[in-house]
């Protein structure tokens, strides 16, 4: 089964939506509409840095991640599962059916303006700790207007509170043993914490006038961990109790997968959401079985490494040496199944791409050839097929560029820069705290 999930605040960036708005003109009608400023031009061109502001930022990304499903629809086989992290669970709500376009983004920009009134707090990331050690931390610091706000993963929380007590803390958690990185979330207050509680109450007068439809794909809630029921009222409070209440995405992720979920999809402008899946399903994969009685079943056998599978080597490949010069990172977390068509690619980018595909493999291929098969599956597929590329499109081996850090912290976080997890000048900072 697969599941589609939505990413939240904090993944804005300048240029986000290019491609998209020109593709679905009416969808940006629509928003500009509701929101009475042009909605491309904040996306793309972000004047007066207003993406950092929380009252633009939200509903530009709810937009965008709706320019993203319109996508999907047209490009991707359709969801079994719908799921979005803090405010992208109302861009899963929306591709559900809950209500429309216009109806969301009216929410977020309400959700946006009483949430960035909430002054007075701040929010950071804590990496590298159990939830256990996190929590008495707190408790052993008199930390008691701290909360977790995000459960992100097995070891990533995110802390909310006033911006004294966490700058007080932070200083403890870095000597912490184990923990690999403190790091500020660059939002505008203590979110998913109870001193939003007052915003909560007032977005709930806001929701019961709302019309809530029946979801025609089960949606995810952050507050519970487990599917909307069928009760718009339900749904209802619990988009009113998120404001002020933990996101549970690593219960949601569990949850999913225990579901049957095996394909997770992220739609947006960041592949955050799917370095914190992969953490998530990597620790429930290496977790023991549970033993039921003293019959218990026998320790699992550590796993046989798989053969090189050249098929996937190829497909990243074409990610990373083929699509990633010419389009940038966004190759990298490109859906292997999703048309070339969500990239807006033009004539004339087939044939550089077609030339980067025959110095790549060293053999001639016609630009034809890159778009008759226009995902990096089909292409992959195609490809194999050619015996004078089935060789050069072997698997090679994986460098391993890490090794030479002998400092397990510092290792770590390097890779939480590479994944997306921390940026790189979060990482470097966490670095230096190490040092």
């Amino acid at each position: 089964m697969r599941c589609y999930v939505f990413p939240g605040q904090g993944t804005q960036k300048k240029g986000m939506g290019r491609g998209l708005f020109g593709r679905f003109p009416d969808l940006r009608r629509r928003a500009d509409r509701v929101l009475g400023y042009p909605i491309e031009e904040l996306c793309l061109e972000n004047p007066e840095r207003r993406l950092s502001d929380t009252a633009y930022a939200q509903p530009a990304i709810y937009v965008v991640n709706a320019l993203h499903w319109s996508a999907a629809q047209e490009d991707l086989p359709p969801a079994d599962f719908l799921a979005g992290h803090s405010l992208g669970e109302y861009s899963a709500l929306f591709a559900a059916g809950a209500f429309d376009f216009e109806t969301g983004l009216t929410l977020v920009r309400r959700r946006a303006e009483l949430m960035s009134q909430v002054s007075g707090g701040a929010m950071a990331a804590v990496v590298g700790l159990s939830e256990q050690i996190v929590q008495e931390t707190l408790e052993q610091h008199g930390a008691t207007g701290v909360v977790i706000a995000n459960y992100n993963a097995p070891e990533q929380f995110v802390l909310s509170g006033s911006r004294e007590e966490l700058a007080r803390i932070k200083p403890v958690f870095e000597q912490v043993e184990g923990v690999r990185g403190f790091v500020p979330v660059r939002v505008s207050g203590p979110f998913h914490a109870p001193a939003m509680a007052p915003a909560a109450d007032r977005f709930r007068s806001l929701l019961a006038s709302v019309e809530v439809g029946e979801l025609r794909t089960p949606v995810i809630s952050n507050v519970t961990g487990r599917p909307f029921g069928p009760d718009a009222q339900e749904v209802r409070d619990l988009l009113a109790d998120q404001i002020a209440r933990p996101v549970r995405w690593t219960d949601s992720i569990r949850y999913l997968r225990d579901a049957g979920v095996s394909a997770f999809t992220e739609l947006g402008e960041s592949k955050v959401l799917t370095s914190l899946i992969d953490r998530i399903t990597t620790a429930m994969d290496a977790a023991p079985d549970p033993a039921p009685d003293a019959e218990a079943k026998p320790a699992r056998q550590p796993a046989e490494e798989p053969a090189p599978d050249p098929r996937r080597a190829l497909i990243e490949r074409i990610k990373r040496e083929i699509l990633q010069p010419e389009i940038g990172d966004e190759a990298l977390a490109f859906d292997e199944d999703a048309s070339f068509r969500q990239l807006g690619l033009n004539s004339i980018i087939y044939v550089r791409l077609a030339r980067r595909a025959g110095t790549v493999l060293g053999v001639p291929i016609k630009p034809d050839v890159i778009f008759q098969h226009r995902s990096c599956a089909a292409l992959a597929d195609h490809l194999l097929t050619r015996d004078d590329i089935a060789g050069a499109a072997a698997p090679e081996a994986s460098p391993a560029p890490l090794r030479e850090y002998r400092d397990e912290r510092v290792t770590a976080l390097l890779r939480d820069c590479a994944d997306g997890t921390l940026t790189v000048d979060r990482t470097i900072e966490a670095i230096r705290a190490l040092a």
